[in-house]
């Protein structure tokens, strides 16, 4: 389990969703308000934005976010339209390295996944790798459910040029429900090219993790979106996303809630 944030708007400095709000990334690494299965998110961080040619672009470790000396003057100087981090508890079994660590890139896709896939290894990961090109295998350098989740959603893009951001992971989620059996999928997954930005609240078997949006806090520019795992400020400016629901944000216009099933 992990707790994840995403914004998309105007230009705004990493601090502003890392260290600014009274309830933060980095506090609700080290004091999260609604994780159900950890106390805490020390097993790596990362956060992703988009590069000068559009292509997403990923700082990520393996040790607490507290813990890197660097991060404090990088979030006060580095400013981006959409922005991408995750502070990680790792599900046991999967190791702490940087390569495990969140949120993933490929090409313009930047992914984040806070959730566990029961009986990933070896059962589902096999059904997992008979679907995908090897070509989309190979780019996979961890060995979490996280990241075999991510080149699925990645394979069904691939096969189907006109199939939505939101379409792909409802695809993947569809895909694999019936492998779960009575075993337990926490779903919560951020996806976005750049230019379109999903997030699902979703699970197989269990209560869904939880997960808000904001379009109206005074704290974050106008026309702004703030998705996140817990409110990083006031809960009366937040709004819950629905359990088994995508909310899908496009730039200039309002997030919309799609129904999972």
């Amino acid at each position: 389990m992990c707790r994840h944030v995403a914004y998309i708007g105007p230009e705004l400095a990493l601090q502003e969703i890392l260290f600014l709000p009274p309830h933060g990334l980095a506090r609700q690494a080290s004091d999260p308000e609604e994780l159900r299965y950890a106390r805490l998110n020390a097993d790596g961080f990362g956060f992703g934005w988009y590069g000068e040619d559009d292509t997403a672009v990923v700082y990520r470790r393996g040790d607490p976010i507290w813990q890197d000396p660097n991060l404090v003057p990088l979030a006060r100087n580095l400013y981006a339209d959409l922005w991408l981090a995750a502070v990680r508890s790792a599900t046991p079994g999967f190791g702490g390295d940087v390569v495990n660590a969140q949120p993933f890139a490929n090409g313009d896709l930047l992914y984040s996944h806070n959730g566990l896939i029961d009986g990933f290894r070896p059962e589902i990961r096999r059904e997992i790798q008979n679907l995908l090109d090897p070509d989309v295998e190979a780019e996979i350098l961890g060995s979490t459910d996280s990241e075999y989740l991510f080149a699925l959603i990645r394979q069904y893009l691939i096969d189907d040029a006109d199939l939505s951001l939101e379409g792909a992971m409802m695809e993947a989620f569809t895909t694999l429900e019936p492998w779960m059996g009575p075993g337990r999928a926490l779903l919560n997954v951020i996806l976005t090219d750049g230019d379109r930005l999903v997030a699902s609240r979703h699970a197989i078997n269990d209560a869904c993790p939880s997960l808000y949006y904001t379009s109206d806090d005074d704290g974050f520019p106008e026309g702004a979106v703030v998705i996140a795992s817990e409110p990083l400020t006031e809960r009366e400016r937040w709004r819950s996303v629905p359990e088994g629901h995508v909310l899908v944000v496009v730039p200039d216009e309002p997030p919309e809630l799609l129904a999972l099933r």
